[in-house]
């Protein structure tokens, strides 16, 4: 009994994770036995001192094991790592080096954001006062008729516009190089002219050609070369299913969304982590007055609006939230005073599983310390707007808020631009700047090489099933006796599910790509005896810096486990 004791004893030490809060001082200690596995950058400190003899058991009470023994151990603590570590390893941070740059100063004030040390960021109005022109192109003065809200694809309502209603042609083909084609064509008599549509896998071409250029009203293949001379292939099928254009509706608008969610955070004086940001729990009263400019508290139990994946009916992610609708919009914010705070977790995860989910989020800072371009680490976020409240003009009273941005180095420049200096002081000319340049921001960030990817694959998972759904209903339609009717699939594409953002969208293409395959009774394309299932890979596996993923690694399983950037109403 004394010796299964003692190897009891011996067991409970043999695994033990350490983190030190800054700097080089951040280590892991990874016990087997005795031997030590993990960061060699130890420090030389009475601290490591009292974790060796802790970590490691006494050479007296050590059992002797056989060497097959001790590999199974090792095989089996590698096992758990891997089923537990890829989970939480994805959500946790890296805690930043201590602060030592010199004090940048401007007008007496420390400057809102810093750049991480290896870089990678934009900073608008940036650091260096020497700069001629900031990543915004800021100017003199306060111009409100330039908040213009961006759009994200200009030509995506065109066929809505000017096909759905009238009379038009519709067909569909495969071709060798470019994939799955879909083609739409009216002639406006009125005008005699042809207006033409061609959707690709890359894009949507769009034309309008005179019907005087032409002897003849050309065949579908030679307009579809008009608009993209790498089209080869040499037919076209007519389309004649009578719903084509609620399926061609639903696919060119999947990237409309009247919908937008971004993340408040707290950044107290003194807070230069995400563990300090995201544990407070507090809201001071400027805090709360900036969250009244920005929207209305709504209690979520019941609430019947854009709920930005939050729970509306049994409360677990908080009883309070901000809403507010904007030029047609509907946006939700994500504060994180308001999302449900874990005792005993640093990580603060129900928080950061909505805010680290966002693409764009707002910081409003009390004090003087600076906002780190990369301290939230999230595969999602990728730009802040920063918010700190000062002291307004000794002649009015009034109070004034400086405002700074930050985003990826990949993130196009996105308006409105900042005014010189970049202070408000009125608060209704604040609102309007802050949420244009949130929703703007959010666009911009779609361009980002990550994104852009995703939205490739999502586009290309959409128009794949689109081709095969319009032409396989095209030829029920015509009586092909060989295919029966399946089940109608519009409905769960409708535009109320298209309006769920494109990470949204890419998991509605994966579910759609699968009901097409399966209902309609197409042969899915395999290589070999792989799967039938999209090829997905774990978040964070393809890349070896945390913080960083690939689009292309984004799978279906994957994004079933993380919430959406978008979600549904």
């Amino acid at each position: 009994m004394e010796r299964e004791k003692r190897n009891d004893m011996s067991s409970s030490r043999k695994r033990s994770f350490t983190f030190e809060p800054y700097g080089s001082s951040h280590f892991l200690v990874y016990s087997v036995d005795g031997h030590t596995c993990g960061d060699e950058t130890r420090p030389e400190s009475a601290e490591g001192s009292i974790l060796d003899i802790l970590d490691s058991p006494p050479k007296d009470r050590q059992p002797s094991r056989s060497a097959s023994s001790n590999q199974r151990d090792t095989e089996f603590f590698e096992i758990i790592e891997k089923l537990q570590g890829s989970r939480i390893d994805e959500q946790r941070c890296e805690f930043p080096l201590p602060l030592k740059s010199r004090l940048l100063t401007i007008g007496g004030e420390l400057p809102l954001i810093l750049s991480p040390k290896l870089g990678g960021y934009w900073i608008d109005p940036p650091l260096e006062r020497l700069a001629d022109v900031s990543p915004t192109s800021s100017c003199h003065g306060l111009d409100p008729e330039s908040y213009d809200i961006m759009e994200r694809d200009a030509e995506a309502r065109i066929y809505h516009e000017f096909f759905r209603s009238r009379y038009h042609h519709s067909f569909t083909a495969v071709d060798p190089s470019l994939g799955p084609l879909v083609l739409s064509v009216r002639l406006e008599e009125e005008e005699s002219k042809l207006r033409v549509i061609l959707r690709m896998k890359e894009c949507s071409l769009h034309g309008v050609f005179s019907v005087s250029l032409f002897p003849n009203i050309p065949s579908a293949v030679e307009l579809a070369k008009m608009l993209c001379d790498r089209v080869t292939v040499s037919k076209f099928e007519v389309v004649s299913y009578l719903k084509a254009p609620e399926l061609i509706t639903t696919f060119d608008e999947h990237r409309v969304s009247p919908n937008f969610k971004f993340g408040i955070l707290y950044q107290k004086n003194g807070q230069f982590t995400e563990e300090d940001i995201l544990c407070n729990t507090e809201e001071s009263e400027e805090f709360k007055e900036l969250l009244s400019i920005l929207g209305e508290t709504i209690q979520l139990q019941g609430f019947a609006g854009f709920r930005g994946g939050l729970d509306v009916c049994h409360g677990q992610t908080g009883r309070e939230a901000v809403v507010t609708s904007f030029r047609g919009r509907e946006i939700m914010f994500h504060v994180a005073t308001k999302l449900p705070f874990t005792e005993g977790d640093p990580q603060q995860l129900q928080r950061k599983r909505h805010i680290g989910n966002d693409i764009v989020a707002l910081v409003y800072q009390e004090g003087q310390t600076p906002f780190l371009s990369d301290v939230i680490k999230s595969h999602f976020l990728h730009c802040f707007l920063v918010v700190r409240r000062t002291p307004g003009p000794e002649d009015t009273g009034k109070t004034a808020y400086r405002v700074s941005v930050t985003a990826r180095e990949d993130v196009p420049p996105f308006g409105p631009s900042l005014p010189d200096p970049p202070v408000f002081t009125d608060c209704s000319l604040l609102r309007e700047f802050l949420l244009t340049k949130l929703i703007n921001a959010e666009i911009s960030c779609y361009k980002a090489q990550r994104f852009s990817r995703l939205e490739l694959r999502t586009r290309s998972l959409l128009l794949e099933s689109l081709q095969v759904e319009l032409a396989t209903r095209s030829k029920c339609m015509m009586g092909n006796p060989s295919l029966s009717a399946p089940p109608s699939s519009e409905g769960a594409r409708g535009v109320s599910e298209g309006t769920g953002g494109f990470i949204e969208n890419f998991k509605r293409a994966i579910r759609v790509r699968s009901h097409s395959f399966e209902t309609l009774g197409v042969t899915r394309k395999t290589s070999g005896s792989a799967s039938q299932k999209p090829k997905t890979d774990k978040d964070g596996e393809g890349d070896k810096s945390p913080g960083h993923l690939s689009a292309d690694s984004l799978g279906s399983t994957e994004l079933k486990a993380q919430a959406s950037p978008q979600e549904e109403t």
